[in-house]
């Protein structure tokens, strides 16, 4: 076997799930055993981790490690106990016993006064907080759209033409420096950050972690295609707001003109992204597979259950 030359490097472990892991891409480690994962904590540092550097294998890689790992089963075998501890613990916690209908209502009912990260980024944050802000949300801006793109070969018809017109925008409309990616990455540069892809691992919080792993966990499964969707639309339908109100922060702190316009592109793309995936991605799915209702439905309450986490962490974080 031969070690990948380019990518992150391996992160620091976080306790015997995570050092196991990364032990064994290391060269110098045994995997754990897969029974271990079912008494971890769901949502802590350990599994997250490990979890995210199982994932990362069919993304970028690591330094040093070999690509053919990507398809290690006994690492597949650990990968699928995190799985299963960590979308058990979900399908707990995130419930919901709204229709469909009445949830993709409520993502678009704006409160006259706020209390989640954007709005205390708007009315409150300083450059410390926009930069301890973009440090985690790097873990997925810089491969952006990227998770998404698992699904595209699960639809078909007009969900997936409406799925792959909203990935296009995504990834730049065929333009290198219009690449979302690419403009988060600016964003790090004007606040001073590194836009090394992955240099933030160690940085990231374990609901970061996990938010990230969501979208790995929903794409690269077939049967959480609906979950995926719903997951999509919750962030597309909830983006431009929050988009709009951390543009706003941006420019209340003078943070530079590369950073403001992340947020500001944001604020016009996804008020059309939204449409399309409303009408389109979820009418069409619906239209070929109406028994994926509950599964959209769940992929949104996920979301929502682990964005606030986010949101309550960074906040105490903050304000102490």
């Amino acid at each position: 076997m031969s070690s990948q030359r380019t990518g992150p490097h391996l992160p620091q472990t976080r306790g015997a799930l995570s050092s196991g892991v990364i032990g064994f891409l290391r060269g110098d480690g045994v995997l754990p055993d897969p029974a271990a994962a079912r008494s971890a904590e769901p949502y802590g540092d350990d599994l997250q981790l490990a979890l995210y550097v199982c994932y990362e294998l069919h993304y970028r890689g690591f330094a040093g490690v070999d690509a053919d790992l990507e398809w290690d089963p006994a690492l597949l075998g650990v990968r699928a106990a995190l799985e299963d501890r960590f979308l058990t613990a979900l399908r707990r916690d995130a419930t919901e016993t709204a229709s469909l209908d009445d949830i993709l209502a409520g993502l678009l009912v704006e409160p006259v006064r706020g209390t989640g990260l954007s709005w205390f980024l708007r009315d409150e944050g300083e450059l410390r907080h926009l930069r301890d802000y973009a440090v985690q949300r790097s873990l997925y801006h810089l491969k952006e759209a990227d998770p998404h793109a698992w699904v595209l070969p699960r639809l078909s018809g007009r969900a997936k033409a409406g799925m792959a017109a909203v990935e296009y925008d995504e990834f730049g409309a065929g333009r290198a420096d219009r690449v979302h990616a690419q403009l988060f990455a600016d964003l790090m540069t004007d606040l001073g950050l590194d836009t090394t892809y992955g240099r933030y691992l160690d940085e990231g919080c374990a609901p970061m972690l996990a938010l990230v792993n969501l979208m790995s966990l929903f794409g690269l499964h077939r049967a959480l295609r609906g979950a995926l969707v719903g997951h999509f639309a919750a962030v597309e339908i909830t983006s431009s707001p929050a988009s709009r109100r951390l543009a706003g922060a941006m420019k209340r702190t003078g943070a530079g003109p590369a950073a403001e316009f992340f947020y500001t592109e944001h604020v016009e793309a996804d008020a059309v992204h939204e449409q399309v995936v409303r009408r389109d991605v979820i009418g069409g799915l619906l239209d070929d597979e109406p028994d994926l209702s509950a599964d959209i439905a769940f992929g949104i309450t996920a979301t929502s259950y682990l964005e606030d986490r986010l949101g309550d962490h960074l906040l105490a974080h903050w304000q102490v």
